[in-house]
């Protein structure tokens, strides 16, 4: 590495993905990085990013960027997930470390693809699991240890709900809760599900291409419960289309002892409740956790937490360590969605890593 600032890029894809999620303006954080070039193959969009970030230089063909520029970081900001694989590969291969949008990848093959590319190259991915990066999910775990809740039985997790519930709220939303679930309770080991279309198990019939190039999905409702290699606890994740979309999106600690409640993002709610019971009914009520002095974060802004991601990049670079948030957590997410499939193809449990990774557990339906 040569001494910072840090020469940076972004890639982005007008009309097929954008710059989701505020990650290119992760780039823009003197005195680390400088950015130097935005990539777009749409015309205005690049030159509306371009003005937006300042970068000095726009290109149509990311690849030419990447081989003039030579950035040492580069964000890849598109939402979509088509592009991510060989955008990622063709940052590891030039030697270049990557802050990812999530979910990383669509299919099992595309994250070992990435994967390879990173560990042949030493290279560092990150990816965009903003609550991992929250001082209130550090909090949470400290509670934890600290016995507030007593012992784990369980963790539950819902997907947003909204429109994609099922499906597609299961790929797009639902990585960020197997996050979740694996910062909690460690490296998943198994997988039960049931995914069904309409109240019935879903079929060959039910398989249709989901929207933000996210490969196929099936099913308007999927419950999965999922073991971890050396605990007693499980974690129960469920997505479906209720007629009243609520703000259930996060998880459920549920404890001998009590209960935490966390949502999804920068600044998540976060509170404790040390209740038995779980209910409130032998506890005087909630108590809020916060994070400590972070200021009155605004929970809709994802620019402070995505530069906290890059930061830790730039000191996991710099450190030769792994990201909070690494490319192998991406992958393990990733897996714990496409588990569901496969335990729905195979009509029972599944164990990790999954046998098949050539396939999408949805060709696999009978």
């Amino acid at each position: 590495m040569f001494n910072p600032p840090y020469r940076a890029a972004v890639i982005g894809r007008t009309g097929r993905g954008g710059y989701g999620h505020e990650i290119d303006r992760a780039m823009t954080d003197p005195p680390k990085l400088k950015l130097v070039a935005v990539a777009d193959d749409d015309p205005e969009g690049l030159a509306s990013a371009v003005a937006r970030l300042g970068a000095e230089r726009g290109y149509a063909d990311y690849r030419e960027m990447l081989d003039r520029e030579k950035p040492q970081f580069v964000a890849i900001a598109s939402r979509w997930l088509d592009g991510h694989r060989d955008m990622a590969v063709a940052c590891a291969e030039r030697g270049i470390h990557v802050f990812c949008e999530k979910p990383m990848a669509p299919t099992l093959a595309d994250c070992d693809a990435i994967v390879t590319a990173c560990e042949r190259s030493h290279t560092k991915l990150a990816v965009a699991f903003q609550t991992r990066y929250s001082p209130q999910y550090d909090r949470v775990r400290e509670l934890i240890a600290e016995g507030a809740i007593g012992e784990v039985l369980e963790v539950r997790g819902r997907g947003k709900e909204d429109r994609r519930g099922g499906g597609e709220d299961l790929m797009v939303l639902g990585v960020h809760i197997m996050d979740l679930f694996r910062g909690l309770l460690g490296e998943s080991a198994w997988c039960f599900a049931r995914v069904t279309e309409a109240g019935r198990p879903i079929g060959p019939a039910d398989v249709r291409d989901g929207a933000e190039g996210i490969g196929p999905l099936a099913g308007d409702r999927a419950d999965a419960m999922y073991g971890f290699v050396g605990k007693p606890a499980v974690a129960h994740f469920a997505t479906a289309r209720p007629r009243e979309p609520g703000q259930r999106f996060g998880v459920q600690i549920l404890g001998s002892k009590g209960r935490i409640d966390l949502g999804t993002g920068w600044a998540p709610h976060a509170r404790l409740l040390a209740d038995p019971a779980w209910s409130g009914a032998w506890a005087p009520g909630w108590v809020e956790i916060t994070g400590g002095d972070v200021g009155n974060p605004d929970a809709t802004d994802l620019i402070p937490t995505n530069r906290r991601i890059v930061a830790d990049l730039i000191r996991a670079v710099e450190t030769d360590s792994q990201p909070l948030a690494n490319v192998y957590d991406g992958r393990a997410a990733v897996e714990m969605v496409l588990a569901c499939y496969a335990s729905q193809a195979r009509g029972g449990p599944v164990t990790f890593p999954l046998a098949d990774r050539a396939r999408h557990p949805l060709e696999t339906l009978g």
